[in-house]
């Protein structure tokens, strides 16, 4: 019979904001709320999302000693960083399974920004409950919509359990510790786990073990500190509407044995079927990388260097460096 402490069944509109998952909806925002530092004596770190989160351990493979000031909307982590509450941002960039964070993109454009670090991390999912509960009492299962589609696989197998959607991996293991559901079950990471004080039931519970997401670390353009080794330089650039301009600015690229390694497009706000064009070149000095600023500039109505910095590593599977 379950005791007080442990309620047989917590309603779910007690979990604020959740919502049953169709594998369809776009992520969901949270309300913002204050933030508070977390450990830390060093840099002033935002980060969108939880402590325990994918985000917080970036943010501490970037900056050892950092102080860790969560968000609940990326959006409120950038202005703190313009406004000088916070010294840096770490934000994800794009997901090996998933792609790009299209949001993170448009605001690294909208602000006066760059990018001084790269980082990956391999994104490994852990079913999480309670200390206590048991795979079997899992009915509903909570977690960010990425993680949940990343998790398709072990959620058919399980299909007692329902998915619904949260703002947050960690987010979604704080809750489930603060309710006492052990009718709940949490995606996230082993760090989330730890950090509330929760267990994990399963791990490695994705579908995919290939799965590594690029982190950026983020500075006000007047604090940013190019490495003099950096390799890899991020431009936003636009191009006039007129046959070939496209092809014609990266034809500039390849003349000067610049290798794009990644080119993307999103539209402009208020300008409908205009777009921005985002790429990642490796760079063998910080003379190409000016060099390709210059060889764009005829053929493009706007040009914003994003930041340049050392790659990261690629990762794989194993743990070892691709």
């Amino acid at each position: 019979m379950p005791s007080e402490r442990f309620p047989d069944e917590i309603p779910i509109d007690l979990w604020y904001g959740a919502r049953k998952q169709s594998f369809q909806a776009a992520p969901m925002a949270f309300p913002s709320r204050t933030p508070t530092g977390e450990s830390g004596t060093g840099m002033k770190i935002a980060i969108q999302g939880e402590p325990g989160s994918f985000s917080h351990e970036a943010a501490m493979k970037l900056v050892a000693d950092a102080v860790i000031v969560p968000f609940s909307l990326s959006a409120d982590a950038f202005a703190a960083l313009v406004n000088g509450a916070v010294e840096a941002a770490a934000i994800p960039i794009e997901n090996s399974l998933a792609g790009s964070v299209a949001e993170h993109f448009d605001l690294l454009l909208a602000h006066d920004v760059k990018v001084e670090r790269e980082t990956q991390l391999r994104i490994r999912h852990n079913l999480i409950a309670i200390s206590g509960a048991s795979i079997g009492q899992i009915d509903r299962v909570f977690s960010h919509p990425v993680a949940l589609a990343q998790c398709r696989r072990f959620l058919a197998n399980h299909s007692r359990m329902e998915a619904f959607a949260f703002y947050d991996t960690a987010g979604s293991v704080k809750q489930l510790v603060e309710l006492r559901d052990r009718h709940a079950g949490a995606i996230a990471s082993e760090a989330a786990a730890h950090y509330y004080g929760a267990q994990i039931l399963q791990a490695g519970i994705e579908d995919n073990p290939e799965n590594f997401t690029r982190f950026f670390l983020v500075r006000r353009t007047k604090d940013a500190d190019a490495d003099p080794e950096s390799n890899k330089m991020s431009v936003a650039f636009s191009v006039e509407n007129r046959p070939g301009s496209l092809v014609a600015a990266l034809s500039e690229l390849s003349k000067i044995g610049t290798n794009l390694t990644k080119i993307e497009s999103r539209p402009v706000h208020g300008k409908p079927w205009e777009y921005i064009f985002y790429v990642d070149c490796q760079i063998h000095s910080s003379e190409e990388g000016s060099r390709l600023l210059e060889a764009l500039q005829p053929h493009c109505a706007m040009v914003k260097e994003l930041g340049r910095y050392v790659e990261a590593p690629r990762q794989t599977e194993s743990g070892g460096m691709g």
